[in-house]
């Protein structure tokens, strides 16, 4: 049999061209929002760029949350297990690290962390909650202030937790973890900036990216048509 490792080794391979259209498309409408539509005025743009550039204050000139991100890491693992019908049957944490003992594992589980912002997840519920009982409208702002720190909280740990020889990332094939963790991030972060503005759609989104597959397609072909041709006329 062919060792699982390989297949999402190759699988990565396959994924690499789907991250290079998304990115492409991520900075081409976030360009086009950002010059021609004023995104950049817009209040929900900086309060989260407010509460994104404060969380990097602390986190340079500040000591550093280990618990809390150690809770909070381990908190998504259990959160994903039990998304996929597992059971946890331990949950430790400390300042050393932590760990949670479960009846199932998968590649989901073990990377969750790197790729779900639970302390920004955990935000947007409670505000949804609070705005089943009261107005909560006027504290929008501050919404997107908390989202952007902790957004920042969870991007800035995880770039920190990375190159620190995880075993989550080890288990399923290092290249393999951070090609997917890449895309995941990217893709939450084109739904954020897609939900931020009014003038971007999904629609629209949607199309620019079929728009940069079909170049990015059509580039492949060339290429290949020209490899080939220079296979058969050295």
């Amino acid at each position: 049999m062919i060792p699982t490792r390989w297949v999402k080794f190759v699988v990565a391979i396959f994924l690499l061209p789907v991250c290079a259209i998304l990115t492409q498309t991520f900075f081409t409408v976030f360009a086009r929002a950002t010059m021609m539509q004023r995104l950049w005025a817009a209040q929900e743009f900086w309060f989260f760029s407010l509460g994104a550039f404060l969380w990097l204050i602390a986190f340079i000139g500040l000591p550093r949350p280990i618990l809390l991100y150690v809770f909070g890491h381990e908190l998504t693992h259990a959160f994903w297990v039990w998304l996929m019908g597992g059971r946890v049957s331990r949950f430790h944490v400390g300042r050393e690290g932590g760990h949670v003992v479960t009846d199932r594992t998968n590649f989901w589980i073990a990377l969750a962390p790197y790729f779900f912002p639970i302390y920004s997840i955990l935000a947007i519920a409670i505000y949804g909650a609070l705005s089943l009982f009261c107005n909560v409208q006027p504290y929008g702002r501050l919404l997107y202030a908390v989202i952007g720190a902790t957004w920042a909280f969870h991007l800035t740990f995880t770039c920190w937790m990375i190159p620190k020889n995880q075993t989550d990332l080890r288990d399923h094939g290092t290249f393999f973890s951070l090609v997917v963790i890449y895309l995941l991030n990217l893709t939450l972060l084109s739904v954020m900036l897609i939900l931020a503005s009014p003038h971007i759609a999904f629609a629209s989104f949607g199309a620019d990216l079929a728009k940069n597959a079909g170049s990015f397609s059509q580039w492949a072909a060339d290429l290949s048509g020209r490899l080939a041709r220079s296979a058969h006329h050295p």
